[in-house]
């Protein structure tokens, strides 16, 4: 109700200085006012500083938001590939800022310097080849560096050796969840096909398949630290994207494809959490969240848990209205940790016959004494049911 109040005011403002302003106009009638609606050299001169002003806004807000928001940009990589992507983008980075820098400075410049005036003509040239060569090889040149170096870093990422000792992962994707399927002791998947999605079989696997007798379906991703995981993907439904943030990976999971990424992580749960950034970060949300909880409290509300730190698995695309809340827990495991994890763990398929498993119907072995209690709960039941209806 307050934002609409404060549009209404808004709007409101804005008319009455519209209004104003044609009162104003109408009061200068009489008066000797250039209503040619063609600038002059004052309208130039104003033009020529108004650009230099915005060329100053440009970097002052520029300044203020690496300032105040530059804290909030991930910090260290988790992953081993994490430090190339990062030295990629600051690359990047640097050659963005220098050209904007050189180019607005330029751009805003020769706008004030060549404003228009009534007693200069522009000079028109038709072309300029060594103008023209600068500004094309130049940028050739940095952008094709950029490009190269950009592919050694993603062939580098993206190599999958096969007959590396890797851990084999699909990760399945489907509104609004993650589900992990890890490949067992002979480490590869069994075949899998959304036709074959039965009970808790949720992701499809054929069971019949020898390779999909050890794979274990579980909610929460547990990975050791300092080896090689091999993700594999696939989606139920829509586009959907396998975002680690901390790790520096992310690949789109597509209905109807499987594909794939693979990194290996460098730090545990604990020692991330340990990190002096991140306790610092930690005990600055803490201490948002805790000034939150007072103004909760104090209006009758429950407070806020405390924060902790943890690895994510998230959804990079818009695949939804729920999208925001997909996704999953990631834990690195030190390898002994992991080992004893998913030893815990049940393989899909007895999970699947422990499901169909039918108890056994007691009645048989029922007494007279116990079918006269039974028959007398159903007379219940019944007349409950008649009353019921005559209430109706």
């Amino acid at each position: 109700m307050t934002s609409l109040l404060v549009i209404i005011v808004l709007v409101l403002l804005a008319v009455a200085i519209w209004q104003l302003t044609k009162i104003f106009d109408l009061t200068q009638v009489s008066s000797t006012s250039d209503n040619s609606q063609v600038a002059n050299d004052d309208d130039n001169n104003v033009q020529g500083y108004l650009m230099f002003g915005f060329l100053a806004f440009i970097y002052i807000f520029t300044i203020y938001g690496v300032y105040t928001w530059g804290h909030l940009v991930l910090h260290t990589p988790a992953s081993e590939h994490g430090a190339l992507i990062d030295r990629l983008m600051n690359i990047t980075w640097v050659l963005i800022f220098t050209v904007q820098a050189i180019t607005q400075v330029l751009l805003h410049y020769f706008a004030f310097k060549y404003r228009g005036n009534k007693d200069k003509r522009a000079l028109y040239f038709a072309d300029n080849n060594k103008l023209e060569a600068i500004w094309s090889v130049i940028p050739a040149v940095v952008l094709a560096g950029l490009i190269l170096y950009g592919l050694y870093a993603w062939t580098n990422i993206m190599f999958i050796d096969e007959d590396d000792d890797t851990v084999v992962i699909e990760l399945y994707a489907q509104q609004f969840k993650w589900t992990a399927r890890y490949a067992g002791e002979d480490n590869v998947l069994g075949k899998a096909n959304v036709r074959l999605i039965e009970g808790i079989n949720t992701l499809g696997v054929d069971l019949s398949d020898p390779y999909a007798q050890d794979d274990i379906v579980v909610s929460e991703l547990h990975i050791p630290k300092g080896k090689k995981i091999h993700f594999k993907m696939r989606s139920q439904d829509v586009l959907h994207s396998a975002y680690f943030p901390y790790f520096r990976a992310q690949m789109n999971c597509v209905p109807g494809m499987v594909t794939e990424f693979a990194f290996t992580p460098i730090y545990t749960t604990s020692e991330y959490q340990a990190l002096p950034y991140m306790v610092e970060k930690v005990a600055n949300i803490n201490a948002i969240r805790a000034k939150k909880s007072l103004e909760l409290i104090a209006k009758g509300e429950p407070g806020l848990d405390p924060y902790t730190f943890d690895y994510l698995l998230l959804c990079n695309k818009i695949c939804g209205a729920s999208h925001y809340n997909m996704q999953m827990k990631v834990i690195v495991d030190t390898p002994e940790d992991y080992k004893k994890w998913l030893s815990e763990k049940t393989a899909l398929v007895n999970e699947v016959k422990a499901s169909k498993v039918v108890p056994a119907t007691p009645d048989a072995s029922l007494g007279k004494d116990s079918a006269v209690e039974k028959d007398t709960a159903a007379v219940g039941k019944d007349t409950a049911a008649v009353a019921k209806i005559a209430m109706k």
